[in-house]
């Protein structure tokens, strides 16, 4: 049989790595900072044109590179990171593979001019598509500048798959935004099309959050610190009531590097149980220092995933930390938290001795001396609390209207105008149908309503647009502006009155009168939350995901306690629609138990 295994060329195995490391322009911008912030850099810019598409551009004050570097820093696996294997457990920097470089000149033009402190002369070199065009000295600041063109030029598969502009702006802002939190001893500029996007003095932590996020964030930030042998944790977390229903605000960063950890997450919501609700999310700010040894940052091309080796220990430590920064700040149930000094964490290990606990016993003790005297408590007890329930059953003449409801829900007693209605814990709404018992989504029900009105009223042309009493004005993270400059004209569409009012901030005149929600900025935040988990597949359907990302920002919510009237507007409306039976997500509305099926289970 002939030999079927070849070698594949440079060029080729350039690319297949370049698929692995760089996704989109956002995945460039990444590692040149990354780089750039290795090089023990104090101002980093970034230049962007058309998202990145068209030029990427890293410009740092760092130690630059000689001649020789400058060169070589372009070849696979070549890093001046590591040495041998056992330096993959002692990382401290971004960048240690030596495979961004070098995947990015495989699918880009690129350029490079770079000079060390010592030398009058730096070097310019040019690449395209992992060849080497020139190589020539060239007077140039200490530092580097990188400039990165035509993304994926040689590849116009992966270049069809980029997003619209917007969209990769925004991918490119939040992974900026991610090294600028962890780095805030050094200066960031961000700048889009030749408008700065963003402009980011050195500061403390809290500064660098407000100017990423917002000065309105401050007063929701409770700092957060504690020392113990396994680990250091710090940062911030938000304050209860700032707790939003969207995600945008959740960061954990492990020695200064960004991660994405969803069982440390848990960690953090969990200390918030009982304090918000559970469709509520806290902010969080949460740096993680602990020895290199004890985690591994190898597992994932983008460096985002990380194992640590001590993670349930870790888990626990957190969740304690937030609860006691809770504490401290009045905001729950308050132990005494005065432990001053570095924490010792028993962490059980492999080796660790397990003692059987001992268990005190009273051999005199005799259970049946005080059975007659419980028994008959316990009847009194079980015999009071019928008779209490059976009065509120059969009440009809007495008691107030939230005693009934405490037993069954709100209810639709009007027996004039169809079925009864039951609203069951204040989600779900019940009526008996003739082949049993239907039961109602409240919140999906209204979603649907929503939606199919607002594609309605905006296909014909008929928007009702309603002034709100006092124009309200909310300040949105850059990501957000930029996805608000992209759907202005749709909000204008489906009835709102919004406008740009400088600083990343917009204002609210008008809603649309199909929406009834008291916190403007809830909705307006929802809106932009729900519309970025629907992704947007065509330019067609961005009409269409904004009234799904309105109707599910706006819906009455769970937990609402609706009135006799309101059940019946909100059933009739529903049977009303076109698609009754589905949400605009696609979930299931109705559900009905057959009488067959309740009678088994009597």
């Amino acid at each position: 049989m002939a030999d079927i295994i070849n070698l594949l060329p440079d060029a080729v195995a350039n690319q297949i790595a370049a698929g692995e490391v760089i996704q989109r322009p956002a995945s460039v911008v990444k590692e040149l900072v990354e780089n750039a912030v290795d090089a023990e850099s104090t101002i980093i810019t970034v230049n962007v044109k058309d998202a990145g598409k068209t030029l990427i551009q890293v410009v740092d004050n760092g130690k630059g590179m000689s001649e020789t570097d400058a060169r070589l820093c372009w070849e696979r696996h070549a890093t001046s990171k590591i040495k041998d294997a056992l330096d993959l457990f002692s990382i401290q920097t971004k960048g240690f593979r030596g495979e961004a470089l070098s995947s990015i000149a495989a699918i880009a033009e690129v350029a490079l001019k770079s000079r060390v402190k010592d030398n009058e002369l730096g070097i310019h070199i040019k690449i395209s598509a992992s060849e080497i065009i020139s190589n020539q000295p060239v007077a140039c600041s200490i530092g580097s500048n990188f400039s990165v063109k035509n993304l994926f030029f040689n590849i116009p598969a992966r270049r069809k798959f980029l997003k619209s502009n917007s969209t990769e702006l925004r991918h490119i802002i939040n992974e900026f935004n991610r090294i600028a939190l962890a780095h805030c001893n050094i200066e960031f500029n961000l700048f889009h099309n030749n408008s700065q996007v963003l402009n980011l003095p050195a500061s403390n932590c809290r500064q660098r959050i407000l100017n990423i996020l917002g000065k309105s964030l401050n007063q929701s930030l409770i700092p957060i610190d504690t020392e113990t042998t396994l680990i250091n944790i710090k940062g911030f977390i938000g304050k209860p009531e700032f707790a939003k229903k969207t995600f945008g605000e959740q960061f954990f960063f492990v020695n200064n590097r960004y991660i994405r950890h969803p069982y440390f997450h848990k960690a953090v919501v969990q200390a918030y149980e009982n304090i918000i609700s559970s469709d509520s999310i806290p902010s969080y700010f949460i740096f993680f220092d602990i020895d290199p040894n004890k985690i591994d940052i190898n597992i994932h091309p983008t460096k985002t995933e990380i194992k640590f080796e001590d993670e349930p220990a870790i888990w626990q430590i957190l969740m304690a930390v937030v609860r006691e920064s809770i504490g401290k700040n009045n905001l729950s149930p308050t132990l005494d938290f005065s432990i001053e000094g570095v924490v010792d964490i028993p962490v059980l290990k492999r080796d660790t001795e397990i003692n059987a606990p001992k268990i005190n016993l009273n051999p005199g003790y005799n259970p049946f001396d005080n059975e007659k005297d419980d028994n008959v408590n316990i009847h009194k007890h079980i015999e009071a609390e019928r008779k209490e329930n059976w009065q509120a059953l059969f009440e009809s003449g007495s008691g107030s209207q939230n005693d009934k409801n405490s037993i069954f829900g709100n209810e639709d007693r009007s027996m004039n105008d169809g079925p009864r209605l039951l609203q069951f814990k204040n989600k779900y709404i019940l009526s008996p149908v003739k082949s049993g018992l239907m039961i109602i989504d409240q919140k999906r029900a209204h979603e649907r309503i929503i939606y199919e009105n607002t594609m309605r009223v905006t296909t014909s042309g008929q928007v009702v647009e309603q002034k709100t009493l006092f124009p309200e004005t909310i300040e949105l993270n850059p990501s957000d502006f930029v996805l608000f400059k992209e759907l202005e004209a749709e909000f204008r569409k489906i009835g709102f009155d919004i406008r740009e009012f400088g600083n990343n901030s917009i204002i609210v005149h008008g809603l649309p009168d199909t929406v009834k929600y008291s916190d403007i900025k809830d909705l307006i935040e929802g809106i932009f939350q729900n519309y970025k988990s629907i992704g947007i597949i065509n330019a067609d359907k961005i009409h269409e995901n904004l009234a799904k990302s309105m109707a599910k920002a706006s819906a009455i919510p769970y937990g609402k306690v609706l009135e006799s009237q309101e059940m019946r507007e909100l059933t009739d409306s529903l049977f009303a629609c076109g698609n009754p039976n589905l949400s605009p997500s696609g979930r299931k509305i109705i559900s009905i138990i057959r009488t067959e099926d309740i009678e088994k289970t009597l």
